[in-house]
């Protein structure tokens, strides 16, 4: 008998093995596709995580949103299923699945119980390799996303980031939206979307996490039956990305009581052997935490702002530190300063041995509670292969993060921060800042 939707959430939430037990095989299908597993029979449940590199970055300029729309239509009718009729499937399946598309790849999740599997990675594969692109289906989710962009158009938060990604990059596909613009949406051809589909779900940039009630055998058949037939190659990835930022200020003007900002400059690529350095670091100077210095200099001490944050932002093609802030237009000014002087000052001295060991004690105890369940595991592991980090890596993170020391963040805060280099980008009404027009 098949079990209700609600059986599902319920193993969903159960599936929750502890992160010092997890153990990742290495599993090669017998057609030669390399997958991450950690095997749990303890659940009759499976999730698969899917990704190929590259996400919206590979659009033609002349087609920005092409991956987004063609990725948000996978579900909308397959094979002989129409939207409803694949949703109907899916559903008496307790099958889960979820198709997004960002920057630098595209992903493909699905959770199901085993009693369920073999279906539901024939439904699975259906999406994958023949989505319909229904005229019908193709308007309404076009419609959903230009009322996405439309909204966008309106929010301070997505002006400043926009803006900050378009000064940032240039011409590069970085530093524009990968959900397109309304006039590259609203041009977008049903051949687009097979060209963005065929250009996107390749061989030669799949990666694959699994979690759960499957063993190592069954894991590599199951792969080949639903990914070996892919192209071996497609649509070609951007090259590196330069970051073009120089310091200032932009203001982009919007009648709001309270301006928003994103700062930031040049960051530092995850594989650099200083990154974990510049991750302590950032933990102190505005990690997020109510103990980071940004947070208790412009909020705590001035009342500034609710919130103000930073982090490191290490894309496939290029990295940024970033950060964010917002504050009444007239008191935006201040925060900046406050936020500059902070920056020159962790820059000039480091951080105090204090200040590393409840970076170091906040950052390893976090760690495990991100491995709260299967699909969470399986993400993980597809990121971890993506960014070419050890198959230990879940056990030896935390010692990483302990052997960072107070010397290792002086010598990266000097060369990473850039005080001078900051670059901010305000929306809003800011009084005390001179009004550009973006």
């Amino acid at each position: 008998m098949i079990r209700p939707f609600v059986s599902l959430f319920a193993l969903l939430m159960l599936a929750l093995p502890a992160w010092a037990e997890v153990r990742i095989q290495e599993v090669t299908s017998p057609q030669g596709i390399t997958a991450w597993l950690v095997e749990d029979h303890s659940i009759p449940f499976t999730a698969l995580e899917i990704r190929f590199r590259g996400g919206t970055s590979v659009d033609p300029a002349d087609s920005r949103g092409a991956v987004h729309l063609m990725t948000a239509l996978l579900e909308e009718g397959a094979g002989d299923m129409d939207a409803r009729a694949f949703a109907r499937a899916a559903e008496t399946l307790a099958a889960r699945f979820g198709f997004d598309a960002s920057d630098d790849e595209v992903s493909i999740s699905a959770q199901m119980l085993t009693e369920n599997r073999d279906n539901a990675l024939a439904l699975l594969k259906q999406a994958i390799h023949a989505p319909r692109f229904d005229p019908d289906a193709i308007e309404r989710v076009r419609r959903q996303v230009l009322s996405g962009l439309a909204s966008d158009a309106n929010n301070p938060n997505d002006i400043a980031r926009n803006v900050f990604s378009r000064l940032a990059f240039g011409d590069h596909p970085y530093g524009a939206p990968g959900e397109g613009s309304i006039e590259s949406v609203s041009a977008l051809s049903r051949d687009d979307l097979l060209t963005a589909h065929r250009g996107t779900f390749a061989r030669d940039r799949l990666y694959v996490g699994a979690v759960g009630d499957i063993t190592p055998a069954e894991l590599g058949l199951l792969i080949d039956d639903l990914l070996a037939d892919l192209p071996q190659t497609g649509a070609p990835i951007p090259g590196p990305a330069e970051v073009l930022l120089s310091g200032g200020v932009t203001v982009v003007d919007f009648e709001t009581p309270q301006s928003v900002a994103i700062f930031g400059h040049a960051g530092i690529p995850q594989d650099h052997p200083d990154f974990f350095a510049a991750f302590v670091l950032n933990q102190v100077l505005g990690g997020g935490s109510f103990e980071s210095r940004l947070m208790t200099e412009v909020r705590e001490k001035r009342g500034l702002t609710y919130g103000v944050y930073s982090y490191l932002a290490p894309k496939d093609l290029g990295a940024l530190y970033l950060g964010s802030v917002a504050s009444a237009n007239g008191r935006i000014a201040e925060a900046i300063s406050v936020i500059r002087d902070e920056w020159r000052r962790a820059a000039e001295e480091g951080v105090s041995d204090a200040e590393l060991r409840d970076a170091k004690t906040y950052l390893t105890g976090a760690y495990p509670l991100r491995f709260d369940g299967n699909a969470r595991i399986a993400n993980i592991m597809v990121a971890m292969q993506m960014q070419g980090l050890p198959i230990d890596y879940i056990a030896t993170r935390n010692a990483r993060v302990d052997a960072v020391t107070a010397d290792d963040v002086r010598r990266v805060a000097a060369s990473l921060l850039d005080p001078a280099g900051l670059r901010f980008v305000v929306v809003g009404q800011p009084e005390g800042l001179p009004v550009a027009t973006e």
